[in-house]
This record gives C-alpha cells, sequence and structure tokens, in this order.
C-alpha cells in the first residue's frame, strides 16, 4: 500500500513506516498531523485517483524533527566587469515518518 500525497508544492511517494522530508511545517515535533491532500492511493491491487484529491483518504504522519539542508552556494558575476557577489542558502525542512494510511 501506498499514496501520493502534496505538500509544500511538491508531491511525495509514502508507504507506511517510511521516512521523509518536506517544506517546513508548523507542528511541534513528536505531534500527529494529516495530510488530507491525498493524490492517489494504491490498496489492494487497485489504485484509486482523484480529482485532483482522492475523497476521505489521508495520511498521518508523525513530527521526528525540524532542520535545514545543506547549503546551496548562490554565485553572480559579470564577466570583464569585476563584479561578483556569493550568497548561501539552507533551506529549512520538516521531518516525517508515515503511521498510517487512510482510504
Amino acid at each position: 500500500m501506498f499514496a501520493i500525497v502534496e505538500t509544500g508544492g511538491k508531491q511525495y511517494k509514502v508507504a507506511e513506516t517510511d521516512t521523509f522530508s518536506v517544506e517546513l511545517l508548523e507542528a511541534d515535533v513528536d505531534s500527529e498531523i494529516e495530510l488530507d491532500s491525498v493524490l492517489a492511493v494504491y490498496k489492494d491491487d487497485a489504485l484509486n485517483y482523484g480529482q485532483p484529491y482522492v475523497e476521505g483518504a489521508k495520511v498521518v504522519c508523525k513530527v521526528l524533527a525540524h532542520g535545514k539542508g545543506k547549503k546551496v552556494i548562490v554565485f553572480h558575476y559579470k564577466a570583464k566587469k569585476n563584479i561578483r557577489k556569493k550568497n548561501g542558502h539552507r533551506q529549512p525542512f520538516t521531518k516525517l515518518q508515515v503511521i498510517s494510511i487512510q482510504a
């Protein structure tokens, strides 16, 4: 059994007991959240698609941690003009563990 959920403008394929990282969510660590924007559910050899979401389906997750990703270096320059600018960015994330998929 697996589901495809949408959160933070991205889509994730998850199964029970999977651990995955999503865009930062406002939730406390060790709390449970429900992701109800489920695009598809595969259960009992049948794939159920939504229009756009599957009605009544939700994925219950436990919040494991919040953190920041690896640093990405952004470097701008203009050739032959001695113009250079170096910036870094670390994207915040929330780590989730799937407890159950309810379809």
